[in-house]
């Protein structure tokens, strides 16, 4: 399934793989497009449309779905499985900053500017949305799911970039297994692209698993001990890198952590990744105002040992690119407060030891020390810059934030009252 904004004239389409082709099986026309009004509405709600759906759907944990009839009005369920847009909500023609029409505006409200003050209307509108939202994608997808008599199910599109509704999808027992790639929106057009010519085009045979998002730029230890000599910086060099590590970690220090190949996709995944203790329940808001410098009501994501991810979330037991949502188990939610959303749930990354090893190790470590398999993983940047990518990028990035230490390859950097006693080079 593939639910977008838009492609070239068509905004869904819903597909069987058979082998090394694909049979479409329907498509939906724009403008009716579940992408198209979830970026709509998150204009509507003061963020940047076609950027910041993902904070929509942070926003959507505060509110009640207050406006669900008229969402329900305004994304309208069809007998065949489909769904179609009331174009009454929209202009027409479809030109110009906003698509709405003055009916959009008559029920909802005037739409929030940005850096005004989040009304609790504007939580509830948000999840309204995101309940529509759910209720759609799940008719459809029960549809099909009945029709083609298919357990396996592959989404891609900027809406399978929302995990809350991934982890509803997973959480209705559906399918028996669901496959989103990293960069499921746009961003992955060019790999899409190379396979169509690969398997459609030269009828190649499929010889390829996605298993991890490790494939960007890496550097070595030689150009990263470069960099840091040529910034005239002073550095330890670890010994027991994981170990260590997790230390800092427990000890209440926020570790950038840069190491290897870089994600590919929005996701950090422990390659470009900022790491804290979870167990902290101060540790969100200290994140929030000495690094990432963004709202306080979007929550942080852990990483947990794959064969341990049941013990802590009801669902989820792979999940490597970090696309759901899932309830933290009750008990466990005063055990990892600071990655535990105000509804209880988390995004989880699973990690495995084949796949990211030393990534692996600092988690394990950390759970020696602090009894709990779990790290609290963001990515290395601040709010509206990309993912740091170089190794200069980390060192500007490090001391221009409250980041407290910097594992870069095999070196640390710290700085002063950071709680650590391992000694410079």
């Amino acid at each position: 399934m593939v639910l977008d904004a838009r492609g070239e004239r068509d905004s869904c389409a819903i597909a069987v793989g058979e082998g090394n082709t694909i049979r479409f099986l329907d498509m939906i026309p724009f403008p009716h497009s579940l992408g198209m009004i979830f970026m709509q509405l998150t204009e509507h709600l003061g963020f940047r449309g076609g950027e910041d759906e993902y904070k929509v759907m942070g926003l959507a944990s505060y509110g009640e779905p207050e406006y669900i009839k008229q969402f329900r009005d305004l994304i309208k369920t069809t007998a065949n499985g489909k769904y179609e847009i009331n174009l009454s909500y929209l202009k027409s023609p479809l030109v110009g900053p906003t698509l709405l029409s003055q009916k959009f505006y008559d029920i909802f409200g005037k739409p929030r500017k940005k850096g005004d003050k989040i009304e609790q209307r504007y939580t509830n509108i948000a999840a309204s949305l995101q309940a529509r939202l759910e209720e759609v994608v799940l008719h459809m997808l029960e549809y099909y799911r009945k029709k083609t008599d298919i357990r396996k199910l592959c989404m891609v599109g900027g809406i399978a970039l929302n995990s809350v509704l991934n982890g509803k999808i997973l959480a209705s027992g559906l399918f028996d297994e669901i496959f989103i790639p990293p960069a499921a929106g746009d961003a992955g057009c060019a790999l899409g692209a190379a396979y169509c010519i690969y398997h459609l085009k030269q009828g190649k045979k499929r010889c390829f698993e996605l298993k991890h998002a490790y494939w960007g730029p890496g550097y070595s230890n030689e150009q990263i001990k470069a960099a840091l000599e040529g910034a005239k910086l002073s550095y330890a060099e670890l010994t027991d890198i994981p170990r260590q590590t997790a230390q800092l970690i427990a000890d209440g220090n926020i570790v950038a952590w840069y190491q290897g190949r870089m994600e590919y996709g929005p996701r950090a995944l422990g390659s470009r990744s900022i790491l804290a203790d979870p167990t902290r329940e101060d540790m969100k808001d200290i994140i929030n105002r000495w690094v990432k410098h963004r709202e306080d009501f979007r929550p942080f994501a852990p990483t947990v040992l794959k064969e341990r991810a049941r013990d802590y979330f009801e669902n989820i037991t792979d999940s490597p690119f970090m696309l759901f949502v899932d309830n933290v188990k009750p008990g466990m939610r005063k055990k990892v407060p600071a990655i535990t959303h105000i509804d209880g749930t988390a995004r989880p990354q699973t990690i495995e030891r084949s796949v990211s090893p030393l990534y692996y190790d600092v988690i394990a470590e950390f759970e020696k020390i602090a009894g709990v398999p779990v790290v609290l993983n963001t990515s290395f940047n601040v709010m509206g810059e990309p993912i740091i990518e170089s190794p200069e990028q980390a060192i500007r990035c490090f001391y221009g934030t409250g980041l407290d230490c910097l594992v870069i390859g095999k070196y640390l950097l710290k700085k002063p009252g950071s709680k650590t006693d391992i000694q410079r080079g």
